[in-house]
């Protein structure tokens, strides 16, 4: 049953709810948050306003403090898919400084979107749409399905991912569903797309979960093209994020009334910050947690100059990719991959992404390594090579002439 047919215990007279997104430089993606309020307020027949963690306006603090001046009520409700350190972390601390600011007003903080069947449903729906673009039938072809999340360094968060491809799987005329993620964690998208060519299916559906058309959105729609052209035995394509199907208003009605009701449950048996997790000992302890929101709150304050002030959120200077693709992996690039991301960490100069990437079409000359923007490709890299492509290229602007194997024109 969802919220807006449930019974609610408690008025709702003199309440409001609060949507809090993540905030984008894309006004676009902030605007989905606003259309999804008010959707919401639409749907339960509650005042409700929308509000940013960061990169937009208002900020949570700033967005309660607004509806304090006519509610005594306040519900907080989290336009997040996973339980990750935003949820855990920032967006608690920022409620609990409201609270502070604000001690008649009333604040319940609910959970995040989270493993939900209508989340589920509407998967399926995403999936059903790329079947009919490619002229498919999940129950005469076989057919794999890929779920590419963001990818979060909280196994709790990355293991959701898996439990919605399950849940995506059972009952279902699928031949495999898979989990994947655009980075930070593993499997990484292209990993599992190649492994899943070898089965060599008639069809490949890769269904972005993100709520909007954003940066990784448009990523994970070029990886997928990008596995179309390199497989022309199998048919591929990505299929649409979430955005503001009116299903996801049954999540957050849900997640609504959980809050208001004081009965938010979290996985706390399986979250690093309060179990000891095997790689993630040191996260462990409330002050730990706090600190980290704390860090990420001052990074975000009084940013006036982006490029005085950097952080994760900003582009870096240079992207490297290393090929990792069947050739250039059987000459070594695994390491050199690592050697340069190594060298970038232990570099004090250095502001650059170093990322894999499928076959660049430069099999028999590699271990292939691209920087962009620069658009200098070098060949037959050794892992001796890769201190010396970040000392002197992504530190100093030197390419390093010897290892050139073409530049490209911008």
């Amino acid at each position: 049953m969802t919220a807006d047919a449930a019974a609610t215990p408690v008025s709702l007279d003199d309440e409001a709810v609060l949507l809090v997104g993540h905030g984008s430089r894309r006004e676009k993606s902030n605007e989905q948050v606003r259309e999804l309020a008010a959707a919401v307020e639409e749907r339960l027949g509650v005042p409700t306003d929308a509000g940013f963690l960061e990169l937009a306006e208002p900020s949570i603090e700033a967005a309660i403090a607004g509806l304090a001046a006519s509610v005594s009520r306040v519900t907080v409700v989290q336009l997040s898919l996973f339980a990750a350190s935003h949820v855990k972390n920032d967006v608690p601390l920022a409620v609990e400084q409201a609270r502070s600011a604000h001690p008649d007003l009333t604040i319940h903080n609910g959970a995040h979107l989270g493993v939900h069947p209508a989340i589920v449903d509407l998967l399926d729906d995403r999936a059903a749409a790329v079947e009919a673009e490619l002229g498919l039938d999940r129950t005469a072809d076989d057919l794999t399905v890929v779920l590419c999340a963001r990818g979060s360094s909280d196994p709790d968060a990355n293991s959701d991912a898996h439990k919605l491809a399950r849940l995506l799987y059972e009952g279902r005329a699928f031949d495999h569903v898979e989990t994947s993620f655009i980075g930070v964690t593993e499997p990484l998208l292209e990993d599992t797309l190649h492994t899943v060519a070898k089965r060599r299916p008639d069809g490949v559906v890769v269904l972005p979960y993100m709520l909007g058309d954003g940066v990784l959105t448009q990523r994970i729609r070029d990886r997928a093209d990008a596995f179309d052209e390199e497989y022309p035995y199998v048919d591929a394509a990505a299929g649409d994020p979430l955005g503001t199907d009116s299903r996801l208003l049954d999540v957050l009605g849900d997640r609504w009334q959980e809050a208001r009701t004081d009965s938010v449950e979290m996985s706390c048996d399986t979250c690093k910050y309060k179990v000891e997790l095997d790689g993630y000992e040191e996260d462990v302890g409330g002050a730990r947690a706090m600190l980290r929101a704390l860090t990420h709150q001052e990074t975000h304050a009084d940013r006036e100059n982006v490029d005085d002030e950097p952080h994760a959120h900003d582009a870096p200077e240079k992207h490297v990719a290393v090929c990792t693709n069947q050739t250039c992996a059987a000459d070594g690039s695994a390491a050199v991959l690592e050697r340069l991301r190594q060298a970038e960490r232990d570099s004090e100069a250095c502001d650059a992404r170093v990322t894999r990437s499928s076959c660049l079409g430069r099999c028999g000359e590699g271990p292939m390594v691209a920087v962009y923007p620069d658009g200098v490709w070098y060949g037959g890299v050794g892992e001796d090579d890769a201190e010396r492509i970040v000392s002197s290229h992504l530190d100093r602007d030197r390419i390093v002439s010897e290892l050139v194997d073409q530049t490209l024109s911008q």
